[in-house]
C-alpha cells in the first residue's frame, strides 16, 4: 500500500466530543489524507467511534494495531492506550502516560513528526491545560503545519490558547472553518527533501545523521516505548531535578531549552509544568484523605483499649484514652482543612 502523502493528526479534550463531530462532519468524502484522533477518555468506554461515524463522510473506526493509515479514513485512539506512528504503522501501547492522561495527544503528535516530518499536520482543539503543545513543536521542528482552534471559540480554551503562546503556529482559525482548511492542506504536495520518513525506534546508527530536533524527538519516542539505553537518553534531553515522578515516585529529569518546561522519569512518564502540578496535587489530596483514615482509625483503636484496660489497669487506660483525644483532634483539625473550598486558582 502506498504511504500517504500527508497525514492529519488532532487531538482534544473538556468540549472535545462535539468539537470532533462538527469538525469531521465537515470533511469531505474525498479527503485525500488519513485522519488520527486522540481525545483525552482516559481508561473509560467511549462511544466517540460511533458518533463520529453518524455524521462523518469518511472511513471511521477505533485504530488498531498495526494497521496502516490510509487516505480517506479517520482512526481513534481507543481507551487507556496511546496510539503512535512506528514504521509507517499505527502502534497501540499501554506505556506510561503523558501529562497525567492515557491516551495523550503529545505521543501521537511526536510520532508522526519523526515519522512524516514535514508531512505531517497537527491540529489542537479544545481543552484545559496543555496537551499538544510539545507535540505541535516537534511537528513544526520537522516542518510541519500547525492548527489551532481559536481560543475564542473553543469550549475550553486552555490547550489552544497554550499552543498559541508557545508554537510558532501556522492557522488560526474557528472550528467552522477548519475542514475547509485542513482539505486544503491535505491536498498540497510537500517538498520530499523536507520530509524525511523515520522510523521511532531507528537504529542507533542513524542517530548521528539526525538534525538536532530530529535527535531529541528520537530520544523522548525511546522513553516512551522503554527502548534502549533510559539513562542515555535521559543524559541526552536533560539534567536531573529535584522533583520526583507523581505517578511512579521515579526522580524526574528536566529537559534541557523547551518552553513550557517539561520532565520526564525514566519510566517514561511526561508532565508539563502545569499538569505535573494537577498530578501532585491529586496525590497530595489523595495522602491528606489517607491520613484521616489513618488517624480516625487510630482514634478508635486507641478508645477501644482503653475501655478494655479500664478495670484491669486504669494507669494504662488513661494513657490510651489521652492518645485516642489526641487523635481524633488531629483527625477534626484536617478534616476542617479537607472541607475547605480551595481557592479560585486551583
Amino acid at each position: 500500500m502506498n504511504r500517504p502523502s500527508r497525514i492529519v493528526l488532532i487531538g482534544a479534550s473538556a468540549g472535545g466530543v462535539a468539537a470532533l463531530t462538527d469538525l469531521t462532519a465537515g470533511l469531505p468524502k474525498d479527503f485525500p489524507a488519513p485522519v488520527l484522533l486522540v481525545l483525552h477518555i482516559g481508561a473509560h468506554r467511549s462511544n466517540l467511534q460511533e458518533l463520529l461515524q453518524r455524521r462523518c463522510p469518511l472511513d471511521v473506526a477505533t485504530a488498531r494495531h498495526g494497521e496502516l493509515p490510509r487516505a480517506g479514513t479517520v482512526r481513534v485512539a481507543p481507551p487507556d492506550e496511546h496510539m503512535v506512528l512506528v514504521g509507517g504503522h499505527i502502534e497501540l501501547t499501554r506505556s506510561a502516560k503523558e501529562n497525567h492522561t492515557r491516551p495523550a495527544i503529545d505521543p501521537l503528535f511526536r510520532s508522526a513528526a519523526l515519522e512524516f516530518g514535514a508531512q505531517a499536520i497537527g491540529v489542537v482543539l479544545t481543552g484545559t491545560l496543555d496537551d499538544g503543545t510539545a507535540g505541535l513543536q516537534a511537528i513544526k521542528a520537522v516542518g510541519g503545519t500547525a492548527v489551532v482552534q481559536d481560543p475564542a471559540d473553543a469550549a475550553e480554551p486552555g490547550m489552544p490558547a497554550s499552543a498559541l503562546r508557545h508554537v510558532r503556529v501556522d492557522h488560526c482559525v474557528a472550528l467552522a472553518a477548519m475542514p475547509a482548511l485542513l482539505a486544503s492542506l491535505a491536498g498540497r504536495s510537500v517538498d520530499s527533501a523536507a520530509a524525511v520518513p523515520g522510523n521511532g525506534t531507528g537504529a542507533a546508527q542513524e542517530l548521528a545523521a539526525m538534525s538536532p530536533a530530529r535527535q531529541r524527538l528520537f530520544h523522548e519516542q525511546q522513553l516512551m516505548l522503554g527502548l534502549g539505553n533510559f539513562v542515555e537518553h535521559l543524559r541526552a534531553i536533560g539534567r536531573p531535578s529535584m522533583f520526583t515522578c507523581p505517578e511512579c515516585q521515579g526522580a524526574l529529569w528536566e529537559l534541557d531549552d523547551v518552553a513550557p518546561r517539561r520532565l520526564r522519569c525514566h519510566t517514561g512518564h511526561a508532565f508539563t509544568d502545569r499538569s505535573l502540578q494537577q498530578a501532585v496535587s491529586e496525590g497530595a489530596d489523595e495522602a491528606l484523605w489517607a491520613a484521616l483514615r489513618a488517624l480516625q482509625e487510630k482514634e478508635s483503636l486507641m478508645a477501644h483499649r482503653a475501655a478494655e484496660h479500664r478495670d484491669s489497669d486504669p494507669l494504662e487506660s488513661a494513657r490510651l484514652a489521652a492518645a485516642a483525644r489526641s487523635a481524633g483532634r488531629q483527625a477534626r483539625a484536617l478534616r476542617q482543612l479537607l472541607h475547605r473550598p480551595s481557592p479560585p486558582d486551583e
